[in-house]
């Protein structure tokens, strides 16, 4: 190729060299030393445009000292001209009106300058100046040459710029990620021990003491057991969430119709003290999931509605729809409800709508529903009920059942 055509096979090397690099300093350098050995250039720079459009700031360099031409303005020099008028700029150094810039560059041997804008989606994203102690001729071949030279390094330089601060943001993005799961685990094992012991104390005071207390004094006993209660909820929730966030997910086959009837004889008691209908579908299918997962969702719906439903809650109602791609559960109630502008926030992190004021809770239950049907492939999503009440809904890939369908059934079941 080299021989048949020079300017293919240095575009085709460019190129490959710049598609190769992840840091911009580094690639540039490499193409511009290409470039001086195609063109015999003795010095050769390269500058980036900042963001503003007005200053250029040396990024690499070779065959030169760059003492006092680390930076300069599109104002300036045979560069900044190169830049303002986004044209290949080929001048004898004697021809420059900047006096003191001449002897400058008469100093550090260069007889010609040949400057070439870097170019991309008509914008300049900064300029390669190389020089020479000899005059420089250029033809229209070498002139579309540089032109796509130029307009390879911009190209280049901007995918790089945007993979360097597409990394920073990983980084950013993990180390915070980091910092919330310490923070986290830090609160529940700080807290929980402490607030263990207020309870016990508490309850040793109201039981050994509260003959010796007033009135007034009992009911603050109670009141400090309730709020130490509150935070002991607080914690366990706490570690629900990271565990729905972080933990990996054992997937296995589970029979929804066995983990339903689990979860209602759990909450049968509630359910009979407030008189409540509860309703299921007859013949509930075997699902791949995490059970415990799956059990922590039902749960959290089923507590949310006692919660949150109000004196008017007198049914639940669980549902179960699938279609080729999922499986949908649904929790269905007739209590106080949401509003349709609630439904959007409701399954974020320490979430709470006008429904849940002046009752307990720590604002992750939905939150932990929402990690659980991610890391399921699905999703959560919550709608008002027809008359009253909510309707949350969540969904599980049937994707699942391939992977796990890989396995002996003995070792899933």
């Amino acid at each position: 190729m080299q021989k048949r055509n020079e300017d293919i096979a240095l575009l085709l090397e460019m190129s490959d060299l710049l598609a190769g690099h992840k840091n911009i300093a580094e690639g540039l350098r490499e193409a511009l030393l290409k470039v001086m050995h195609f063109l015999s250039m003795t010095g050769g720079r390269i500058y980036l445009m900042d963001k503003t459009g007005i200053r250029l700031s040396l990024v690499a360099c070779h065959g030169v000292d760059s003492e006092g031409l680390e930076e300069m303005t599109i104002h300036e020099g045979f560069s900044g001209k190169a830049a303002r008028t986004k044209a290949i700029v080929t001048q004898k150094v004697s021809e420059l009106n900047d006096v003191d810039r001449a002897q400058m560059l008469f100093k550090k041997g260069f007889k010609s300058i040949l400057c070439v804008p870097l170019i991309a989606k008509d914008k300049v994203r900064g300029v390669m100046n190389l020089g020479t102690d000899r005059e420089i001729f250029i033809d229209q071949r070498k002139i579309d040459l540089l032109t796509a030279v130029g307009n390879q390094m911009a190209v280049a330089t901007e995918n790089l710029t945007l993979y360097e601060e597409l990394q920073n943001k990983f980084q950013e993005i993990y180390e915070k990620k980091n910092f919330i799961k310490f923070f986290a685990y830090s609160i529940s094992h700080d807290l929980k021990s402490p607030t263990i012991g207020l309870c016990g104390l508490t309850n040793r005071l109201n039981k050994k003491y509260a003959q010796m207390l007033d009135e007034k004094g009992r009911e603050l006993c109670n009141q400090i057991s309730k709020a130490a209660e509150q935070v002991l909820k607080l914690v366990e929730q706490i570690n629900l969430y990271v565990t729905a966030k972080e933990a990996p997910f054992e997937m296995e086959r589970v029979n929804l119709a066995i983990l339903v009837e689990e979860i209602r004889k759990e909450f049968s008691l509630k359910l009979k003290k407030r008189k409540l209908k509860w309703v299921e579908p007859e013949n509930l299918p075997e699902i791949v999931a995490n059970r415990f997962s799956v059990a922590m969702v039902l749960r959290n719906f089923m507590d949310n509605a006692l919660k949150y439903g109000g004196e008017t809650l007198r049914k639940l109602k669980l549902g179960y729809e699938a279609n080729d791609s999922f499986h949908v559960l649904s929790f269905t109630d007739d209590g106080i409800g949401i509003q349709q502008e609630d439904c959007e926030t409701v399954f974020d992190s320490f979430k709470r709508n006008a429904s849940s004021t002046g009752t307990t809770g720590s604002g992750l239950g939905l939150a932990i529903v929402k990690e659980i049907a991610e890391k399921h492939g699905g999703s959560a999503w919550a709608i008002p009920g027809k008359e009253r009440g909510a309707v949350f809904h969540v969904s599980i890939s049937k994707a699942l059942e391939v992977s796990c369908s890989r396995l002996p059934k003995w070792i899933k079941s």
